[in-house]
C-alpha cells in the first residue's frame, strides 16, 4: 500500500499560519506605514514622466516610448505609466498604491532570497529593508517606481538563478532563461541594476563556499545585457539628459573623494535616518586635504581587510559589503548622473545597495538572539525596532503629500538647496503669495546669482507687485547676462510703459522686434510690432 504523507517539514506539512501569516504581517505593515501616501499627489519630475509626458498624454503615443529619447531610459515603466493612464487617468491615488505594492511584492521576494541563502533572520531582513524610512523617497515618490518596478525583476532574475544554481546538474533551462528575461526587465525598468551579474556571481559564492570559474558561462550572457545598458546609460545622461558642464566637470581625484563620502553617508543614513532630505547639501570638495580621503581610505582598508579574511568568521560581513558597494557602485560619482547638479547623494539611490547592511543587521540580531533565553526576547527586540522605523516611515511620508510640503521640507533641513527655493517660489506666485515668492527668488539669487530664470521671474513678480523700479532693474540685470532675450526685452519694455517711460519702452521693444527679425521668429513678431504701436500711441502727446 503506496503512503501519501508528505515528509515532516515540507510545504504541505507546514500549517498555513506559519507560510502566509508572516507574509500577510510584512505586506499590512508596509500599507499603513505609507497610508500618507494614499492622500499624496503629483511631485516634482513626475510631469516629465508621466503628467506633461508626451508618450503618455501627448501626441507621441506609445510608441514613441521605444523609439524616441521621450522614454529618457526607463522604456518599460514609462511603458507601465502609459497602461496606468489608459485605466485610471491622472488620478495619483492608483499610481501611488502601485508603487507601494510593488515595493511590499520587493519585500517578499527579498525574504525569499534571503531564505534560499540560508541567511539568519530573513524575515526580520526584508522588514527592515521594507519599512525603513530611507526607503520613503522611492515607495512615496510615483516617479521612482523606476525604482520599485526594476528592483522586482531584480530580485526575480536573482530568486530564480539561485533556484537554477542549486539544481544543477538538474536545472531546468527554462529557470535560467526566466532569470535572464527579468533580468533584462530590470534593466529596461532603471539601468542601476547593471551590476546584477556581479551580484549573481557573489551568490554563487556564498552558496558554494568558494569562487567556480563553471559559473562564468552562465553569467555571460548577463554580464552582456549588463555591459549594453550600461555604455548606452552613460550616453543617454550626457546628451540626452544634458548631464555635461561645470556641474558634472569634476576630476578623477574629486570623483574618488565624493565615492569615499557617498560610502559612509549612506551606511550613516541607514543607522541614523535623521535628517532625511529629497535634496541634501552638495558637498565642496578639496582634494589637496588629506582628510578628504579618510573616508576612501578607511572603506578601501576594511575591504582588504574583508577580503582576506573572506572564507573565516567574517565571511557574512564580506558578503554584505560586496553587495553593497558593487549596488552602489553606478551612483558613486564615477559617472555622471543629472541629479548630481543638485546633490551628490540621494536616499532613492541606495535603494537596492540597503538591503545587504539591512539583512545583514537581522541576521546578527537573530544571532545574538540565538538560545533559550534569546528567543524569549527576540520578538520584543524586533517589534520594537520594526515599529520605529514604520513610525518614522509614517513621518518622513508626509513631506511627499504635494510640491509644497516637499519643497518646504527640504529647505527646512537645506536652506541653500537652490531647486527648492526656485520651485516654491514659483507655487506661491500661483497661490497669490507674492511677497513670500520675493523672497525665495532673491534666496535663490544669493545661490545662484546669474540665473536668467530667477532672474526673469523676480522682475515679474516685482512687476506683479507694481514695484516698478526694481522690476525695471531686475530685468537690466538679465539682460546683462541674456542681452538677447525677446521675452526679457518685451518685458522690460511692458514695464517702462507702466512706469510711463515711453522713450525707453520704445526703444526696447524696437530691441526686440530686432532679435526676433533675427532669428525669424514669425510667433512671436506680430505681438511685438501691436505692443510698439500701443506705446507709441501711448507716447503720443
Amino acid at each position: 500500500m503506496t503512503n501519501n504523507t508528505p515528509p515532516a517539514g515540507s510545504p504541505a506539512t507546514v500549517p498555513w499560519r506559519a507560510r502566509y501569516l508572516p507574509a500577510l504581517l510584512l505586506v499590512a505593515a508596509i500599507f499603513l506605514a505609507y497610508v500618507r501616501v494614499w492622500h499624496a499627489g503629483f511631485i516634482w519630475d513626475d510631469d516629465d514622466h508621466l503628467t506633461h509626458n508626451p508618450c503618455i498624454i501627448g501626441p507621441l503615443g506609445f510608441p514613441a516610448i521605444w523609439t524616441s529619447a521621450r522614454a529618457v531610459y526607463y522604456p518599460l515603466v514609462l511603458t507601465s505609466f502609459w497602461l496606468q493612464h489608459q485605466l485610471w487617468g491622472l488620478n495619483p491615488l492608483p499610481y501611488h498604491l502601485i508603487n507601494v505594492a510593488l515595493h511590499a511584492a520587493c519585500a517578499l521576494l527579498l525574504w525569499a532570497i534571503l531564505r534560499r541563502l540560508a541567511i539568519p533572520g530573513a524575515w526580520l531582513g526584508a522588514a527592515l529593508w521594507a519599512l525603513h524610512p530611507v526607503q520613503v523617497e522611492t515607495a512615496a515618490w510615483i516617479t521612482e517606481q523606476k525604482n520599485t518596478q526594476s528592483c522586482l525583476f531584480y530580485l526575480l532574475s536573482i530568486l530564480l538563478f539561485i533556484r537554477w544554481h542549486k539544481a544543477r546538474p538538474y536545472a531546468s533551462p527554462g529557470t535560467y532563461a526566466l532569470s535572464l528575461l527579468f533580468a533584462l526587465l530590470a534593466i529596461l525598468s532603471k539601468s542601476s541594476t547593471v551590476m546584477l551579474p556581479v551580484i549573481l556571481s557573489l551568490c554563487c559564492w556564498w552558496i558554494d563556499s568558494r569562487w567556480r570559474w563553471r559559473n562564468l558561462p552562465a553569467l555571460l550572457p548577463f554580464l552582456a545585457v549588463s555591459i549594453a545598458a550600461s555604455l548606452w546609460t552613460i550616453w543617454e545622461q550626457k546628451y540626452a539628459n544634458h548631464a555635461l558642464g561645470p556641474e558634472w566637470s569634476q576630476t578623477w581625484p574629486q570623483r574618488l573623494v565624493i565615492a569615499g563620502k557617498d560610502i559612509w553617508f549612506y551606511l550613516w543614513k541607514l543607522l541614523w535616518p535623521h535628517p532625511l532630505i529629497f535634496i541634501y547639501p552638495r558637498w565642496s570638495l578639496d582634494t589637496a586635504r588629506l582628510t578628504s580621503w579618510l573616508p576612501l581610505l578607511a572603506a578601501a582598508a576594511i575591504f582588504l581587510i574583508l577580503w582576506l579574511l573572506r572564507d573565516g568568521p567574517l565571511r557574512p560581513l564580506f558578503f554584505a559589503a560586496s553587495i553593497f558597494l558593487i549596488s552602489l557602485f553606478p551612483v558613486l560619482s564615477f559617472f555622471n548622473v543629472y541629479f548630481f547638479r543638485y546633490s551628490f547623494v540621494g536616499d532613492h539611490f541606495q535603494y537596492l545597495a540597503s538591503i545587504a547592511p539591512l539583512a545583514l543587521v537581522a541576521s546578527a540580531i537573530t544571532w545574538l538572539c540565538a538560545g533559550a533565553s534569546g528567543a524569549k526576547i527576540y520578538p520584543a527586540i524586533a517589534s520594537a525596532i520594526l515599529l520605529t522605523l514604520a513610525t518614522l516611515t509614517y513621518v518622513q511620508s508626509a513631506a511627499y503629500e504635494n510640491l509644497e510640503t516637499l519643497w518646504r521640507a527640504t529647505l527646512a533641513d537645506n536652506p541653500n538647496a537652490f531647486l527648492a527655493q526656485y520651485n516654491l517660489a514659483g507655487l506661491l506666485v500661483q497661490q497669490g503669495k507674492l511677497d513670500e515668492a520675493i523672497q525665495h527668488y532673491r534666496e535663490n539669487l544669493r545661490l545662484q546669482p546669474d540665473s536668467p530664470e530667477t532672474l526673469g521671474n523676480l522682475a515679474n513678480v516685482l512687476a506683479m507687485q507694481g514695484n516698478l523700479g526694481e522690476a525695471i532693474i531686475t530685468y537690466q540685470r538679465l539682460l546683462k547676462i541674456d542681452p538677447a532675450s525677446i521675452p526679457a526685452l518685451s518685458n522690460l519694455a511692458s514695464t517702462c510703459a507702466k512706469a510711463h517711460r515711453y522713450p525707453e519702452a520704445i526703444a526696447i521693444q524696437k530691441q526686440a522686434i530686432a532679435q526676433a527679425t533675427a532669428i525669424s521668429d514669425t510667433k512671436d513678431l506680430p505681438v511685438l510690432i501691436h505692443y510698439l504701436h500701443i506705446y507709441e500711441t501711448q507716447a503720443a502727446p
